[in-house]
């Protein structure tokens, strides 16, 4: 992983974050029902073309680790639009209400639960990018003892240290306020 890479991944997060709220509110008082379904349309269009993308990327992933980890995503998200679908109107089928009324319902009701997973979803990308950073922390501080124990800083031991520290990640850059805080 380059070193901006979870920089540029949490600027894209912000990104759909803030198109995403704003696309909710837009539609949340609109009247207009075509302006609606087009949205929907586009929506729906955006969504693909990003699955295709995540899953050509995921087949061609050097890491096996990864492919199996996207693939555990895709059947997630696959088996929840079929019960979304087939199940959820079945699961709330009553007497009292119509086809429409159930189907209107479970829409709602699927809507819930995706916004909550999809916060939970940000803490578990939190959860990793804290772990890549932790995992870089290690690996270049025990770079830097072995050359410590070593007494040497040779050029082998760079070239090892660069190679086995290749996960490198970076954080908010320090600014020069913040090095006169670490002065104080």
């Amino acid at each position: 992983m380059n070193q901006g890479i979870l920089s540029i991944k949490l600027y894209e997060l912000e990104q759909q974050y803030g198109k995403t709220q704003s696309r909710l509110r837009l539609c949340c008082g609109q009247k207009d029902h075509e302006k609606i379904r087009r949205e929907l349309s586009e929506i729906e269009e955006e969504y693909e073309e990003n699955d295709i993308l995540l899953r050509k990327n995921a087949e061609n992933s050097r890491s096996p680790a990864v492919s199996a980890l996207a693939g555990a995503q895709f059947d997630f998200f696959r088996r929840a639009e079929e019960i979304l679908r087939e199940k959820l109107p079945q699961y709330l089928h009553s007497d009292s209400t119509d086809v429409l009324e159930e189907s209107a319902e479970a829409c709602a009701l699927y809507a819930e639960y995706a916004v909550d997973f999809a916060a939970q979803s940000m803490r578990y990308a939190l959860i990793s990018a804290l772990r890549a950073i932790d995992a870089q922390m290690k690996c270049e501080e025990s770079a830097a003892a072995r050359q410590t124990d070593d007494g040497t800083a040779s050029l082998f031991a760079d070239a090892a240290q660069t190679d086995s520290c290749r996960v490198s990640v970076i954080c908010k850059p320090e600014t020069a306020s913040d090095e006169r805080r670490k002065e104080r």
